[in-house]
Order: C-alpha cells, then sequence, then structure tokens
C-alpha cells in the first residue's frame, strides 16, 4: 500500500517537472516577445502606477512648498469632509447617472450598428459608411459642442426650425437650459461621436464566425433576423462581455468637457461631474488633498465594481478578464 502512494507521488512529481520544462521551453521559445514589452511595462509603471504615490496627499493637509514630507498629516478629514458635503453626491449622482447612460446606449447603438455594418453586401457602400461613422471620433469635443450649441439653438437652431416646420411645437425650446433634457443630450453627443468607433471590435469579432454556420442556417430555412439571434449576437458573445467588464470599471468617468462646455447655470446641478468638482473646489482653491481624495475615491470604486463584475462573470461561465 505504500508503495503504490509512494509511487504515485513519485508519478506526478515527474509529471509536474515535465510541466515545468515544457512551460520554461515555452518562455524561451517567446523570449524576444518579453523583451519587446519591456519598454511598455516600464512606460506603465513610470505613468501608471509611480504617480499613485501622489496618493498619500489626500490623507495630508497638503501644501506644494512643503511637499509630501513636511505636510501634516490630518488622516481621513478630507473623506470625511466629501461624504459630508452635498455638493459632492449631487456631481456623484450626476457622474454616476450620465455614465450608466453612456454605457447603456453606446453598447446598444454600437452594437446593433455593427449588425447593420454586418448585413450590408455592397462592399464599396459598407466601407463608405464606416469611414463615414469613424470621423466623429477624431473630432475634439470642443468642436463638438459648437455643433450641439448651434443644433440645439433657440434661436434659429437646427432642431427647433425642424419641429416648428412639422407642427411639434409651437415655440423654439430651450434645450440646454432645461434640467430634464441634459443627461439625454450627453448620452446621445457619447453616441453620435463614438458610436463607429466602438463598433470595429464588434465587427472584427463578426469576421471571425464560421461562414458555414450562416449557410446551415439558410439550408434550415433561417432568414437574416435568425442569423442575427442564433449565429451572430452568440458569435460575438464573449467580444461583449469582456468588452462590459473593462468599460464598467469606467463607470465614474461620465467626461469632463462636454458637461464643463455645455452645462450653464440654470443646469448647473445636473451638469457638474466629480472631474468638475475636483477643478472648481480643488485644484482652483488650490486644495489639492480635496482634490485627491475625490480622485483616489473614484479609482477604488471603479476597482471595486470590474472586480465583482469580473467575478460575478466568471461565475455564470462566462467571459472573464482575470
Amino acid at each position: 500500500m505504500n508503495m503504490a502512494v509512494n509511487e504515485l507521488a513519485l508519478q506526478k512529481k515527474a509529471i509536474k517537472l515535465v510541466d515545468r520544462r515544457k512551460l520554461w521551453n515555452r518562455y524561451k521559445s517567446q523570449k524576444s516577445l518579453f523583451f519587446m514589452i519591456i519598454p511598455c511595462m516600464i512606460i506603465t509603471f513610470l505613468f501608471s502606477y509611480w504617480p499613485l504615490t501622489g496618493w498619500i496627499m489626500a490623507f495630508q493637509n497638503f501644501r506644494p512648498n512643503k511637499g509630501y514630507l513636511k505636510s501634516t498629516f490630518v488622516g481621513f478629514e478630507q473623506f470625511k469632509f466629501l461624504f459630508q458635503d452635498h455638493i459632492f453626491w449631487q456631481d456623484f449622482r450626476n457622474t454616476l447617472v450620465m455614465s450608466v447612460l453612456n454605457l447603456i446606449f453606446g453598447f446598444v447603438f454600437a452594437i446593433g450598428f455593427a449588425l447593420l455594418l454586418n448585413e450590408i453586401r455592397s462592399l464599396g457602400f459598407k466601407r463608405i459608411t464606416q469611414t463615414a461613422s469613424y470621423l466623429p471620433h477624431f473630432l475634439s469635443w470642443v468642436i463638438v459642442c459648437s455643433l450641439i450649441s448651434n443644433i440645439l439653438s433657440t434661436y434659429d437652431g437646427t432642431l427647433n426650425n425642424l419641429l416648428m416646420w412639422l407642427g411639434l411645437i409651437d415655440k423654439p425650446v430651450l434645450w440646454l437650459g432645461e434640467q430634464n433634457y441634459f443627461w439625454w443630450i450627453v448620452a446621445f453627443s457619447n453616441v453620435w461621436k463614438e458610436m463607429g468607433w466602438n463598433s470595429i471590435i464588434y465587427i472584427a469579432a463578426m469576421s471571425a464566425i464560421d461562414p458555414q454556420l450562416y449557410e446551415s442556417c439558410e439550408i434550415d430555412g433561417g432568414n437574416r433576423y435568425h442569423k442575427i439571434w442564433h449565429i451572430t449576437l452568440p458569435g460575438i458573445r464573449p467580444t461583449i462581455i469582456v468588452l462590459l467588464i473593462m468599460n464598467i470599471g469606467w463607470i465614474m468617468n461620465a467626461g469632463f468637457e462636454i458637461q464643463y462646455l455645455l452645462g450653464r447655470g440654470l443646469v448647473m446641478d445636473v451638469s457638474e461631474t466629480i472631474d468638475i468638482f475636483v477643478l472648481k473646489y480643488g485644484i482652483t482653491l488650490g486644495n489639492y488633498s480635496l482634490a485627491t481624495a475625490s480622485g483616489m475615491l473614484k479609482s477604488v470604486i471603479s476597482i471595486v465594481l470590474i472586480a465583482v463584475t469580473n467575478y460575478i462573470s466568471g461565475r455564470m461561465d462566462e467571459e472573464s478578464v482575470f
């Protein structure tokens, strides 16, 4: 009995040794790739991880002339102030709502647009449509906000003129002055600007689907809608899940430019985000500790959200990031 147990243990050790050798040989065969990735790792460390040492400011009454070492430690005072400040919670709500709207509409429209492009049979028309849909991504938000302001203007704005011409409204609507409209304006502005760009990865995933699956569906009497529902969408589901997990990590980043440029006095209560809060009440007033605490809180929430989402996805036997 003991001999059998010892022999089994020796076999396991031998298997582990062989596996280690195979792994080491695999590493050796790909050593050029490891050397190529070293500069990327250095840049990531310098610009992504080393700046995190500045988080110490969140626990100090930081003064630039004193630096980290001589500034007074105040513990969690900055965080207590944030949790008790109604303006911060208002901006937190605005950030969360606009982020969720951007996430939902961004995903739905990008996937829908990719499905429509995939159904276009004319290669030339498909390329023109793709190129036209990508162009808004490269426009500055300053230009986009200027276009939005002109379109939604009360005085000779394109949208008001169109609605009045159709008889849907009697007088111009102050679109950028009504709080009920602002979140939706931000959401659909993001959709218009990023829909084509976000659809690229879905189109790439669709191109990897085996064409024989579509042929089998046709033989079984399936139409285009059956192909989309039973072949295309299941084929890109892993891509959708991975991108969803990654985008949830950005849920606390609703944006800055569009809210800052279009957020007038009448819509200030719904337009300010945490980033604008950091600028107005942190950096502008010289309270770098408060600004750091706000940014740190955003990062911690994002890390927790992406970890929880990834865990849930893994437990459901779906794709996961790590």
